[in-house]
């Protein structure tokens, strides 16, 4: 069985309290009855996510918790005392993040990113705040322009950091935002360069041509409703963001594919569509 992961688990047998789950190993865990429904039969097999209670016994639940084994997620703090800080990460026991494992003391009320992570000594589930111990130098060239999950992070003066497929530590240039970012969010985004450093640039939405096409789809709509945007190569870039959505690279590069289809036409105050 693995903890911190969610396991497919055959119901053995239900008691006064729960139901009794097995692996192909023939060990058990519990379901407590607050998790069953009325349609769970013997020898049906169902996703149930394994941790442990407060009682340090390996327990199953139902519920979706708001970050897996080795991954990443933005939690709440919710208490902090003698043996550590305590979040909300949705199941019923909070994960502890012991003091060794915080970049820096945690404050009620506050929002982490953490990751979290299992002792293999003690078999116990526990969350950190010190990413970049867990995260990875990326080598690989051919992952850029492929499209990863990004979760959204620190606002730097360079950008906003981001975790790339639950691996790598990225940045998003301010110059690059072409939409609402929102730390803790998960969004789709791709690798366009790899540093020396093992640290990646990345850009948010999809890759290559069908990140244009978008592009294209939402400038074409907004100037359809329109008819002209006041907008030009030389308006600000946070004009452009407000106005399109858009980075002011981004806005150019759709503009001027819009201008080699001969669907608009460019004038010194703005943009007229011509179809």
């Amino acid at each position: 069985m693995k903890l911190g992961e969610f396991n497919k688990l055959k119901i053995l047998r239900f008691t006064s309290v729960g139901a009794y789950l097995a692996d192909e190993n023939d060990s058990d865990v519990l379901l407590p009855n607050k998790y069953l429904t009325d349609d769970m039969y013997v020898d049906d097999d169902i996703e149930v996510f394994l941790y442990r209670d407060s009682e340090d016994r390996l327990v199953a639940t139902t519920q979706t918790p708001a970050v897996l084994l080795n991954s990443f997620a933005l939690l709440s703090i919710k208490d902090v005392n003698f043996y550590g800080a305590f979040a909300d990460w949705g199941l019923e026991k909070e994960l502890m993040i012991p003091f060794k494992e915080q970049h820096l003391r945690l404050n009620v009320n506050s929002n982490y990113i953490v990751t979290l992570r299992r002792d293999e000594s003690t078999d116990r589930l526990y969350g950190s705040t010190k990413i970049n111990r867990y995260l990875e130098n990326c080598k690989d060239e051919q992952l850029i322009g492929k499209p990863f999950q990004v979760l959204i992070g620190d606002t730097t003066e360079l950008g906003v950091k981001v975790i790339v497929d639950n691996k790598y530590l990225g940045i998003v240039y301010h110059s690059d935002f072409n939409e609402s970012i929102v730390r803790g969010n998960v969004v789709e985004g791709y690798i366009y360069h790899i540093r020396t450093d093992g640290k990646v640039d990345v850009r948010l939405g999809k890759p290559g041509y069908s990140r244009i096409d978008d592009n294209v789809e939402q400038l074409t709509a907004i100037l359809k409703r329109l008819g002209k945007i006041n907008l030009t190569d030389k308006s600000s870039p946070e004009l452009i963001r407000e106005t399109v959505g858009m980075s002011k690279k981004v806005f150019k590069q759709t503009v001027g594919h819009l201008y080699k289809e001969r669907l608009i036409e460019l004038k010194e105050d703005g943009i007229v569509w011509l179809k």
